[in-house]
């Protein structure tokens, strides 16, 4: 350890001191003795065994460049062969471009959060950064975390941090459901005549209508997709079981089609419990109750269309960005390491999530418009292309794209809250902390 340090810098070595106590210290006091040292190098080396078992392809004792190459493809992620020589050349200790157990323990056994495990983890494109949207490419997990039931408290994690998230972020989506609905050329409502709309008619709380059957949507959600996606995957995977960006995409859209079938008339009771007046509905039973007795059961699946639409440009378009994105940060930064961090992480996921957003965005307009119909009074009951025409003939091309500001202006700290909640999470559960 001492001859490991000294070839160190100190920032280096505080870095890792950090993260290292973050790791290892199983009773939370801030010190790690050296009971926990040892039980966190033992765990740690397991993981490592593991993380090196599943680079070495051909089993020969050895990874060389291409099965580096191999396995961040598996990723999506497509390198070049000379960076994947930068990536393999960090780790070779003796220079014969191969790496062989000894060098990948030594290499990693006192950095926690650059072996295999935690690039898979890092890179994956995962629902975690939940924006509050019901069109998110669902969450993947290793082999391993599935085998470990590591995969449930991180799902867990997921709906908390997605809970608290959208909980944050309610008052803008609530007026960027009013926006959609009741703006127009001749009763413009902007940002802050929302706000003071909201308040006027219903208080403080009414800024927060809606949320509650929001938040309640998540955990059903979130668990038909991750089932769905697992099949999905299994039935398009090629030769050995690979599953490519393409194949990927596919399954998540099917996947998130399936999730929004099941759930979709809780879409329909929360936006029309986001529009209603006070004393309108009691709550999202009251709202069920009344808009079966008045409308049938066909008023449960309005917009359904235009949603089920939506999923594909804006899965296509988070994916696509984001596979773009986090291949250019390791083509140009990933010269000692394969871990691109937080903030890389943060700003592939707010950037890809925007870009889709824009691409759906007038169809989950229509969705809104078509759900909340039969509650506007005087208001035409009109089907997705009908609505589609009216907008851009009464309200042109931008009408598309009413309620948009809000709907950006909650997407950074919508993910920035769900992250730091997802990373309490997996803390309290357990999950070590990366």
């Amino acid at each position: 350890l001492l001859i490991f340090v000294s070839c160190m810098d100190l920032n280096s070595i505080l870095h890792l001191k950090t993260k290292i106590v973050k790791a290892g210290d199983i009773n939370q006091d801030g010190q790690l003795d050296f009971d926990e040292f040892s039980q966190y190098l033992r765990e740690h080396e397991k993981k490592l065994k593991l993380a090196f078992k599943s680079l070495d392809k051909n089993n020969d004792g050895k990874v060389d460049v291409s099965e580096v190459m191999q396995s961040l493809e598996t990723l999506g992620v497509k390198l070049s062969r000379e960076h994947a020589e930068k990536i393999l050349q960090s780790i070779d200790a003796d220079g014969t471009m191969t790496v062989d157990w000894n060098e990948w323990r030594e290499h990693f056994l006192f950095n926690p959060a650059t072996n295999l495990q935690e690039i898979i983890r890092y890179w994956k494109h995962s629902s975690v950064l939940d924006i509050g949207d019901s069109i998110t490419i669902p969450d993947e997990f290793t082999e391993e975390e599935k085998k470990t039931g590591m995969w449930w408290k991180q799902l867990l994690s997921g709906g908390v941090a997605g809970a608290v998230s959208r909980t944050g972020t309610a008052p803008l989506d609530r007026l960027k459901v009013l926006m959609q609905v009741h703006s127009s050329k001749s009763n413009k409502i902007s940002l802050g005549s929302g706000f003071k709309q909201m308040l006027k008619e219903g208080g403080v709380q009414s800024l927060w209508r809606g949320n509650g059957t929001n938040v309640l949507k998540i955990a059903p959600e979130t668990a038909l997709k991750f089932l769905a996606y697992e099949q999905y995957k299994k039935l398009l995977a090629g030769e050995g079981g690979k599953v490519r960006t393409a194949e990927r995409f596919v399954a998540g859209s099917l996947a998130g089609a399936t999730a929004q079938t099941v759930i979709y008339p809780m879409e329909v009771l929360k936006t029309r419990l986001t529009l209603r007046k006070t004393g309108q509905y009691s709550g999202m039973f009251d709202c069920a109750k009344k808009v079966l007795k008045v409308e049938g059961i066909k008023a449960f699946y309005k917009g359904y269309v235009p949603n089920i639409l939506g999923i594909i440009p804006y899965a296509g378009i988070d994916l696509a960005i984001y596979e773009t994105l986090k291949n250019a940060w390791l083509q140009n930064y990933a010269k000692d390491s394969a871990n691109p961090g937080v903030l890389v992480l943060l700003g592939c996921g707010t950037v890809s999530s925007t870009c889709g957003q824009l691409a759906s965005y007038p169809l989950a307009l229509v969705r809104t418009r078509m759900q909340a119909q039969a509650s506007v009074e005087g208001a035409p009951q009109l089907n997705m292309v009908s609505l589609l025409k009216k907008i851009i003939e009464k309200e042109g091309f931008f009408g598309l794209y009413r309620g948009i500001a809000p709907n950006f202006m909650k997407v950074i700290p919508a993910v920035s809250i769900s992250y730091i909640v997802y990373e309490y999470m997996k803390t309290a559960l357990g999950i070590t902390s990366k």
